[in-house]
């Protein structure tokens, strides 16, 4: 009896080692802006790219190793060109703009983000051999190829890109151009108020499929695949991803599928969020007669468990004491930074931002940003101003087109402690002490954000306005927490930030 009993035991416990570790997912990922992403695995990390648009540095890499917890680990470029698009200048920006889309690609060595830029009419193809370094090299193609999918085949490189209109052509192995002609694989059929986009093309097997979303009238968005035996054509299409989602009317659509080391399938799509953004959902994957299912037989699922075992921690948005060298990966500059206009070095322990001349916080250089985070979370700023001058404005805002802000401005008759939003000026009243405490609280429940004050970071003063939030497509992105300092006079001045804590 003994004996039969260690066998069983023994054999339980073979089983018990031998069951794959899992990671509870609950979706979203993380309840942040992350739109627009591509995922590709290689060996068993994982690595992600979204759209950061006109943010600089631009397309941030993420790492996993369990496709639930992800964290920054790199940026492809630093400024996609020094015009005055990026220099805010002569009335010019990238809003609604940048860097769209990118397709993120492994290939010989080498990792490969294309995407196109809609204020430069080109797409660019950048590469590296470490994806954790920031700052890679670069081809440039003079045309724009709109949210297409690269696809590296015996030799051949292919993108699939297009707007309801959905082609395949043939690059230069080396980016140099274009080979040969565009061709119509498909096209987006009658009955859709959004065309077929955002592509992702693959070999899987006997199969090339192209991944993209679509709207139906009187539906939300969706997930279709096209499916065909040979690279062009004829593509057939199956509804993949289709349904409301989490308490809203946004279908998730929009991203990439990936495997396993032992062969289990996923997929990383988003949904719209409201103001906070474009935020990222994992959705299982089952294949069914050679065609890709997601979720729960089509339908956008909100918790399950992830074969792979629990790995690090989620950082796409961080507090920062300002004590590093470095800036932290987590912040992007609003369009390109000026040189000189900012520090961590001049005053050891605070980050620094020197006043340049602008007419406000939209064409202001060096303004720092980093991702707000649902479904309420509370960003906190202590600010030194002893340095501005005249004319200098030092806050922090909510930064979208219709933003709300909390600041101080010099002004010639003193400091004044001044609350704004987007059309008028909600507060004016005259500072007691250059240093101080500003905050904004964020709900995406019912998209709404506060402002408040202090002089001593415990007794808080509420200043009585609430910001409807909105996106935006002339953004096009989520709210962020912005710290900034401009002058709408001499440049000269400065401002000092302490630290910035940002809790959920």
């Amino acid at each position: 009896m003994m004996k039969r009993f260690l066998l069983v035991l023994g054999a339980a416990l073979a089983v018990c080692c031998c069951a794959p570790r899992t990671t509870l997912c609950v979706n979203p990922l993380t309840y942040t802006d992350i739109p627009d992403n591509d995922v590709i695995r290689v060996g068993e990390d994982y690595y992600m790219v979204s759209t950061t648009m006109y943010f600089c540095p631009g397309a941030p890499i993420m790492h996993s190793r369990d496709l639930v917890h992800w964290r920054i680990v790199s940026y492809v470029y630093d400024c996609l060109e020094d015009d005055d698009v990026y220099n805010l200048r002569n009335g010019r920006n990238a809003y609604g703009k940048g860097q769209w889309a990118t397709s993120l690609k492994y290939h010989d060595g080498e990792y490969y983000a294309l995407f196109i830029a809609n204020d430069q009419g080109k797409t660019y193809v950048y590469h590296t051999a470490d994806i954790c370094s920031s700052y890679w090299d670069r081809y440039v193609i003079d045309r724009p190829f709109h949210d297409a999918g690269l696809l590296f085949e015996d030799g051949h490189v292919y993108v699939a890109w297009g707007n309801r209109n959905i082609y395949l052509t043939e690059l230069e192995p080396d980016f140099s151009g274009v080979r040969g002609e565009d061709r119509l694989i498909f096209s987006t059929p009658e009955g859709y108020m959004l065309g077929d986009e955002g592509s992702h093309f693959y070999h899987i097997g006997d199969w090339y499929y192209v991944l993209t979303i679509n709207w139906p009238f009187g539906g939300v968005r969706t997930e279709t695949c096209w499916r065909s035996s040979t690279i062009e054509g004829p593509y057939e299409p199956r509804t993949i991803l289709q349904g409301a989602f989490d308490g809203r009317g946004d279908g998730v659509a929009q991203g990439a599928i990936v495997d396993t080391p032992r062969g289990d399938w996923y997929a990383v799509m988003f949904q719209d969020h409201g103001a906070v953004g474009r935020i990222p959902t994992l959705q299982p994957l089952t294949w069914e007669d050679g065609w890709p299912v997601l979720g729960d037989a089509g339908m956008p699922v909100k918790e399950f468990e992830v074969l792979l075992p629990e790995y690090g921690e989620d950082r796409v948005w961080a507090s920062d004491e300002f004590d590093s060298s470095e800036l932290d990966l987590v912040w992007q500059w609003n369009h390109k930074p000026l040189d000189g206009g900012w520090s961590l070095s001049e005053r050891p322990g605070w980050m620094r931002i020197r006043a340049n001349s602008a007419t406000g916080i939209f064409d202001a250089r060096n303004v720092l940003t980093q991702r707000t985070v649902g479904p309420a979370c509370e960003s906190v700023a202590k600010l030194d101003v002893s340095g501005l001058c005249e004319g200098d404005h030092a806050g922090i805002c909510a930064f979208q087109s219709h933003f709300c802000a909390v600041e101080v401005e010099c002004a010639a008759d003193g400091k004044f402690l001044v609350a704004r939003d987007y059309e008028k000026e909600i507060l004016r009243t005259g500072l007691e002490s250059d240093q101080l405490y500003l905050r904004i609280n964020y709900d995406f429940s019912d998209d709404t954000a506060a402002m408040s004050f202090s002089y001593d970071g415990e007794n808080w003063n509420s200043i009585d306005y609430s910001l409807k939030m909105r996106y935006t497509l002339d953004f096009f992105t989520g709210y962020r927490t912005a710290l900034y300092c401009y002058s709408t006079g001499a440049p000269g001045g400065c401002a000092d930030f302490d630290w910035f804590h940002q809790t959920v």
